[in-house]
């Protein structure tokens, strides 16, 4: 059987086309509009709505649900090239990836439901509601709970770091249904929430407190008092949630490397312009090595976690193991990502903090990839042990 991520077309666009598609798209959007978004906290929804309208967040959805039917090498291309372009792809990344557990693992009924609308941009399913405050990133160590009353489970907790979610129509919300044994990851179950359905007839169940952070992330702590959810919105077996988030971690981290990547490319191709324009002494500043070593230093960074992620990509789409491909990709594209901003910054001097030139705005936003979605302390410690074969360390 075919894995259900390796289900895209033969016959697939060259991806020069598709980069070319995603740019032109995507200068429909220039520094102005991601500066005010960024400034005033709001919501890219123009972004979101073209870029949906374009079927270009569709691209991993299987053609017999009206998705495009590619695979995550292509999907990579799309948040690689929104990122390159100046923009920023978290309002829309988690389409991508959280569609997957409901492609791979929910029932036929849920995805007939469901993955067309999605497809077309008449629902959305961007929010992933997993993390806690206490447990972290052991998300074995949850407490929010799910217990069986009839027909539905009742869902009692708090999350954090939930974004998205008064942008979406749908969420995935992960909750303990029993109590974990020998498997500590066991007693866990995934949930296709139908947030319409919770704000009509529910609306006090569902509390949405929103999170300013340093950059535009629309995220947000969510207090579930008793949200009811249909027993058939299980995703998968029951108990067996941690497993489904599990499996879509590998293309969580291809996708946000490849974003990375964007930025680190963008980066370094405004810190050149500026370097070959910008004049003292005489001279363009790019030509002293104090700024052209670190922006080539930066360059060759991206150029190899760019290699590391298509390689990633290619094994996620034949349905070949790419763990430690994809947390190696996720860890090498933050690294260059972050010696580019900081090259770029330097490159621009005291410009680099006016907002004008944008430098400020993608410095804040590019230094979240090196804390999520998994720690780089977190990836190393995987490769130190599956890879390497060294003792575990927690």
């Amino acid at each position: 059987m075919i894995p259900a991520h390796a289900e895209h077309d033969v016959t697939q666009p060259d991806l020069d086309d598709l980069r070319t598609r995603t740019r032109t798209l995507c200068a429909r959007f220039p520094d102005e509009y991601w500066r005010e978004t960024d400034r005033d906290r709001r919501y890219p929804q123009e972004f979101v709505e073209t870029l949906t309208a374009a079927g270009l967040l569709a691209v991993l959805i299987p053609t017999r649900y009206g998705g495009s039917g590619m695979g995550l090498t292509q999907a990579s291309v799309v948040m690689e090239e929104i990122n390159r372009s100046g923009g920023h792809s978290a309002a829309c990344h988690a389409q991508m990836y959280t569609m997957g557990a409901l492609l791979r693992h929910g029932s036929d009924e849920l995805k007939e439901t469901y993955l067309p609308q999605i497809a077309t941009g008449g629902l959305r399913l961007q929010a992933f509601s997993v993390t806690e405050a206490a447990a972290g990133s052991d998300t074995a160590s949850i407490v929010t709970t799910a217990t069986r009353d009839g027909e539905d489970y009742v869902i009692t907790g708090h999350k954090n770091w939930t974004s998205r979610i008064q942008e979406s129509d749908l969420a995935l919300v992960l909750a303990r249904t029993s109590e974990r044994g020998a498997d500590r990851t066991g007693g866990l179950t995934l949930f296709l929430v139908d947030l319409r359905r919770v704000r009509a007839e529910q609306p006090d169940a569902l509390d949405v407190v929103p999170v300013r952070t340093m950059f535009n992330y629309a995220t947000n702590q969510v207090s579930y008092r008793g949200v009811r959810v249909p027993a058939d919105h299980v995703i998968g077996e029951v108990d067996a949630g941690f497993r489904y988030v599990l499996d879509g971690w590998n293309a969580e981290r291809i996708l946000l490397a490849s974003e990375a990547i964007g930025d680190g490319y963008w980066f370094v191709e405004r810190a050149v312009g500026y370097a070959n324009e910008r004049t003292v002494f005489g001279r363009p500043i790019g030509a002293n090595q104090g700024v052209a070593f670190p922006l080539a230093d930066a360059y060759m960074k991206v150029r190899a976690a760019d290699l590391m992620r298509n390689d990633a990509a290619r094994l996620f789409d034949a349905g070949a193991a790419c763990g430690a491909e994809a947390n190696m990709a996720k860890h090498l594209a933050s690294e260059g990502s972050w010696a580019a901003a900081n090259a770029a910054l330097d490159t621009h001097g005291g410009n680099g903090f006016v907002d004008q030139y944008d430098i400020e705005r993608k410095f804040r936003e590019t230094r979240l990839y090196q804390v999520a979605p998994v720690n780089n302390n977190l990836i190393k410690a995987f490769i130190a042990t599956k890879v390497l074969g060294l003792p575990r360390s927690y």
